[in-house]
């Protein structure tokens, strides 16, 4: 069964307080489109996942080491107190280069298909290679970070321990697949997780409403399944493009990898956990108000315009989104030797 939005509202209440049949096809129609969190760490391809390797992974994601400076850390663009991601516009990197593009938020990233806005990476221990070497952010090479690691004895130990296989166990590829180890524990159940597993008091009559809405108007059609996002390409502006103030011209989004004229302007789905928490908005970074940010997807992608009581009932779901951060205890991080390198301010890779 199918009803109009205005009508959702003014049973709402109805709904909540007797957990009824109404109440009841809505989760049925929502679970043909979304998932909840898996409860446990999902296993990631080529990449067991054991304590050891978790450990390790926080201690390097957390560890400034890793970039040539010394200065910048992964951490340091996916603050896990503010969301995953900086809050910046676009984040700062070596030397206080301006990155050219919005930092997307850490949390729940392994449940993506890809990683970055235009997918250029395939899974996350893929991702974690990119900034330490990106001259706009890290600024490292491979060589110096594994010379860097190699110089402490307590990494030689972690790394032995994480990858006891390996006969050569601090690798640029184990750094990599540590920090991805990591970065899979990083879920964040909410209450819309919730209310799909069947509690019917996990969400107000405003979040269900916003919910109905965000089905029925079509914002399903790029933000589905588990990650509510995430999982596929799609042109930013299909039905009008914004203006250049939200869409950069000179950002052409996935067509800089595949170099096809249909990707131009073509950007994954970001995926919509955490969303409340995580302005500004958009690949540009431009727009910090949730609500603005809906009302532009609205009118780009879906060719029409909410209203204000509409916009305000979807951001009122896309808030039950905001999950429980898992605790995350500060590492303290091995300790230099004098063979570890020194910090550098110049940009040794582009």
């Amino acid at each position: 069964m199918k009803f109009g939005p205005s009508q959702f509202v003014l049973t709402g209440a109805v709904l909540l307080a007797a957990g009824g049949a109404m109440a009841q096809e809505l989760r049925e129609d929502a679970l043909d489109i979304f998932r909840p969190l898996p409860s446990t760490v999902p296993a990631v391809a080529d990449n067991p996942i054991t304590p050891e390797k978790i450990d390790l992974g926080k201690a390097l994601f957390f560890d400034p080491r890793l970039s040539a400076s010394g200065v910048f850390s992964c951490y340091s663009c996916h603050n896990l107190t503010t969301g995953g991601d900086d809050n910046m516009e676009t984040s700062v990197g070596h030397g206080w280069q301006k990155g050219p593009r919005n930092s997307p938020t850490v949390l729940n990233a392994v449940l993506n298909a890809a990683q970055f806005w235009d997918g250029r990476a395939t899974d996350l221990k893929d991702q974690a290679k990119g900034p330490v070497q990106a001259g706009v952010e890290m600024a490292n090479t491979p060589d110096n970070v594994v010379a860097t690691l190699s110089s402490m004895g307590q990494y030689v130990e972690w790394f032995t321990d994480a990858f006891p296989e390996d006969a050569d166990p601090v690798s640029f590829d184990n750094m990599a697949k540590a920090i991805e180890a990591f970065e899979a524990t990083l879920l964040t159940p909410a209450p819309f997780d919730a209310w799909l597993n069947g509690n019917d008091a996990a969400l107000d009559e405003t979040e269900l409403a916003g919910l109905q809405l965000f089905m029925d108007k079509g914002c399903i059609a790029c933000h589905n399944g588990v990650n509510v996002g995430g999982h596929d390409y799609y042109p930013f502006g299909l039905i009008e493009k914004p203006g250049a103030d939200v869409l950069p011209e000179g950002d052409k989004g996935r067509f800089a990898v595949t170099d096809t004229v249909d990707d131009e302007y073509v950007f994954r789905a970001a995926p919509l956990r955490n969303v409340a928490v995580t302005a500004p908005y958009f690949h540009s970074g431009k727009v910090w108000d949730l609500k603005t940010a809906v009302q532009i997807m609205a009118e780009s992608q879906l060719g029409e315009a909410v209203t204000d009581e509409e916009a305000d009932q979807i951001v009122a779901f896309l808030g039950a989104l905001t999950g429980e951060m898992p605790q995350v205890i500060t590492p303290v991080l091995p300790a230099e030797s004098g063979t570890t390198p020194r910090p550098t301010q110049d940009i040794i890779i582009e």
